[in-house]
């Protein structure tokens, strides 16, 4: 006997007609506002009531937007049960909403539509449909076992090094290591991890994990796939890797250079620890923002170097903010072959499409607006340096999370600014524009060329 389909209601056939952009805006609306009413229960908050709702809407779009800014003291003022809503927006944030349902739908159901496949195909910047099944699963597994090697290491540090009890240490383990991974920058100390500056087996394994995550899950399966033959590799995977390890170097060597001998900074310790905090705060800048050291204590030239690094950001598809190492790559290659009078331009030996030239240019110069609108409004709001309005703004629209420290005394106008460009670093200008466009426009026709004069 056949089994009878339901018809599926006419809500569930308004969601699978929408355009994959606005399922995924949708979804991290939908994920943020769960997160804000879970932490606005009695239950989330250490002592009588329950949080402000800027409190619990500022952290829950910090947390499901792996960013890390925070108004309120994590490891005071939330309980176990609020951490423990915090570490899941973390991992929904950092995985992506429609990755993680899709595993659901894998295991559970067993069976994708196809509207959740188109979705997070384009989610998980997949190039097809065909092996997204594999993809997805693939995502999950890396997400597991980068997370559950780097709780070890934390979990045996905090217990056997730090003398916390086993199961606390487990929990601080546990939730580092997802944060580390997923850029979140989140931290269950009041002080972030300045109780730990001189303490390798905590900022090594967290700066691993912080790497691994912003590398994006296409590189890292091509690198688990190809590690033998590098020649295999795409110019993709070159360009995230190449720029990674180049922009790491730089801002190692420019946050030690211009930090040596602050005695706010790393002028107060010894050579081996300026050296460890000057590559873990390079780190930090690709979206993570746990801070060892007080930022705010930093001289205005170094802010200035983070701006761009974090800026910059991480590897696309993965858990890192900014406008990505592939944007940034594509515009100096841009820059370059117009400068050299080359008639294409290349990366890696490979032509990159006008097509290309354009989503790079659209993402920069969106970005750029966006950040530079928030920083005069604040400033207009504030009475607080440029300087500082300004890495506050870069850390929350890169999903970074370090801080000068005035996160919570810009009142809630510029908290309200600051969440709002989280948000959308973390969904990213062009899905945004995408999800709110009324329909794509198709011109039936071209208009006469004509060549303006540049420069």
């Amino acid at each position: 006997m056949q089994a009878i389909r339901r018809p599926r209601s006419g809500l569930i056939q308004l969601w699978e007609r929408q355009h994959p952009a606005r399922r995924i805006f949708a979804g991290f609306i939908a994920l943020n506002l769960t997160g804000w009413g879970l932490l606005m229960l009695p239950i989330s908050k250490e002592g009588e009531g329950g949080a402000s709702w800027i409190e619990a809407l500022f952290t829950a779009v910090s947390a499901a937007c792996v960013t890390g800014l925070t108004v309120v003291d994590t490891e005071l003022y939330w309980t176990p049960f609020g951490q423990g809503v915090i570490l899941v927006l973390i991992q929904l944030g950092g995985l992506g909403v429609m990755v993680f349902a899709s595993l659901i739908g894998i295991f559970v159901v067993r069976r994708l539509t196809l509207g959740s496949r188109l979705t997070t195909a384009q989610e998980a910047h997949a190039e097809g449909i065909g092996q997204l099944r594999r993809l997805i699963v693939s995502i999950g597994t890396i997400a597991l076992v980068v997370e559950s090697a780097i709780a070890l290491v934390l979990f045996l540090r905090f217990w056997l090094g730090r003398g916390e009890e086993p199961l606390h240490a487990l929990w601080l383990g546990v939730f580092h290591a997802v944060s580390s991974f997923n850029n979140a920058g989140f931290a269950l100390f009041s002080d972030n991890l300045m109780g730990f500056v001189d303490d390798p087996w905590i900022l090594l394994p967290l700066a691993t994990a912080t790497i691994i995550g912003g590398l994006g899950f296409p590189v890292i399966m091509q690198i688990l796939k190809h590690a033998p033959h590098p020649r295999r590799f795409s110019m993709h995977t070159w360009l995230v890797l190449t720029g990674t390890a180049l922009l790491l170097t730089v801002g190692t060597v420019a946050i030690a250079a211009l930090e040596w001998n602050n005695p706010g900074s790393l002028g107060a310790h010894p050579t081996g620890t300026r050296i460890l905090d000057a590559f873990f705060h390079s780190v930090q800048t690709r979206t993570a923002g746990f801070n060892a050291l007080d930022i705010g204590a930093f001289e205005p030239e170094t802010l200035l170097v983070m701006d761009v690094l974090m800026f910059i950001g991480g590897g696309p598809a993965g858990t890192a903010g900014g406008i990505k190492i592939t944007t940034f790559g594509v515009l100096a290659a841009i820059i370059i072959a117009e400068v050299r009078g080359d008639p294409t331009v290349t990366v890696f030996g490979k032509r990159l499409s006008r097509a290309v030239h354009r989503e790079a240019t659209t993402v920069a110069l969106l970005s750029v607006g966006l950040c530079y609108a928030a920083t005069v409004a604040i400033m207009l709001l504030t009475d607080i340096d440029h300087d500082r309005v300004l890495f506050e703004v870069i850390s929350a629209f890169a999903t970074v999370g370090l801080s000068t420290g005035i996160t919570a005394s810009v009142g809630t106008p510029s908290q309200l600014i600051l969440i709002l460009l989280m948000f959308l670093g973390r969904v990213g200008p062009i899905t945004v524009a995408t999800a709110i466009a009324l329909r794509p426009r198709r011109l039936a026709y071209e208009l006469p060329k004509e060549r303006p004069i540049i420069g």
